[in-house]
């Protein structure tokens, strides 16, 4: 089995509602939140993934302030994944 070409996966996911991406990611991040103990921090933690692969995957078009936000937003939602996983 081969993997599709990362084009190809790129071009699909640009055609995602970004109304319906929102309201997914925000579901996902309320859950992680308010779900107890290491299932909250699960959430956060996949979150905290797939959003990294996104800003490292769009990096080389991002300007120096963008890339700069986007690091200290990712390190916040990793530390309050942490921070749920040890606080339980």
């Amino acid at each position: 089995m081969t993997t599709p070409p990362q084009g190809n996966f790129l071009s699909r996911l640009a055609t995602v509602n970004p109304t319906t991406a929102f309201i997914v990611a925000l579901a996902i991040f309320l859950g992680g939140l308010f779900l107890p103990g290491i299932i909250g921090a699960a959430l956060l933690f996949v979150l905290g993934l797939g959003l990294a692969a996104l800003t490292f995957t769009t990096w080389p078009i991002q300007s120096v302030p963008v890339r700069v936000i986007r690091g200290i937003l990712l390190a916040m939602l990793f530390g309050a994944a942490i921070a749920k996983a040890i606080s339980d």
